[in-house]
């Protein structure tokens, strides 16, 4: 029996882990599921020159291995085992450490530009787009920055101004286009995420017979 891989993308703070929990939730497959998030495959700093990080687009595509992460999911649909990067988003490095990823039945990836990438999405079964509006988004990443990665107001706005707004117009908005769902108001949207899990229980029961 094949894989069935899933795509959750959505803004910067548009609630895709949330809603990932509440599809588990309601699927009762939390032992037969491995998520990745497509941050785990930021660039090493060092790859960049010498730049520091405020000089750095973080929320370009060309910051993220995605190569890797498809050469990952690869493997894992071909029951192999990968060793995750991690990801220090405090010095903007690579760990030395890896997390494994073992190959289960429901493959979820998480991130902000995963449809942007044609040789990522080809390799989803469904995709789901997680469309919460810009100001709460933009809450919910000051709270998160600030809280878990010890970042300052200042900071945060500045980037989310130069790059996040600007880089979100450019590539995660339109790549909405690509999307098999379209999800408001994120893990609030009890009806939504029904119809979405009835949709994902439709076809594991179709790659069941395949």
């Amino acid at each position: 029996m094949r894989q069935l891989v899933i795509g959750i993308a959505g803004g910067t703070g548009s609630g895709k882990t949330s809603v990932t929990t509440k599809v588990l939730e309601r699927l009762h497959q939390t032992d037969n599921v491995v998520v990745i998030q497509h941050d785990s495959y930021y660039r090493d700093i060092s790859s960049y020159g010498g730049m520091t990080g405020d000089q750095i687009n973080f929320d370009h595509p060309d910051s993220l291995e995605t190569s890797l992460l498809v050469r990952h999911i690869k493997e894992l649909r071909s029951y192999r085992a990968v060793e995750q990067p991690l990801y220090n988003f405090a010095t903007h490095s690579r760990m030395k450490e890896t997390r494994r990823l073992e190959p289960k039945g429901i493959i979820i990836v998480e991130g902000i530009l995963i449809f942007a990438a044609a040789e990522l999405r080809d390799l989803f079964d469904i995709k789901i787009f997680i469309d919460t509006d810009a100001d709460e988004r933009l809450l919910r990443r000051l709270k998160r920055d600030i809280v878990e990665r010890g970042r300052s107001i200042d900071s945060v706005m500045n980037q989310y101004v130069s790059t996040v707004k600007p880089m979100h117009l450019e590539f995660v908005e339109p790549s909405k286009r690509y999307a098999d769902v379209i999800l408001p108001r994120g893990s609030e949207n009890t009806v939504g995420i029904d119809m979405v899990v009835v949709k994902i229980e439709a076809l594991l029961n179709s790659v069941k017979n395949t």
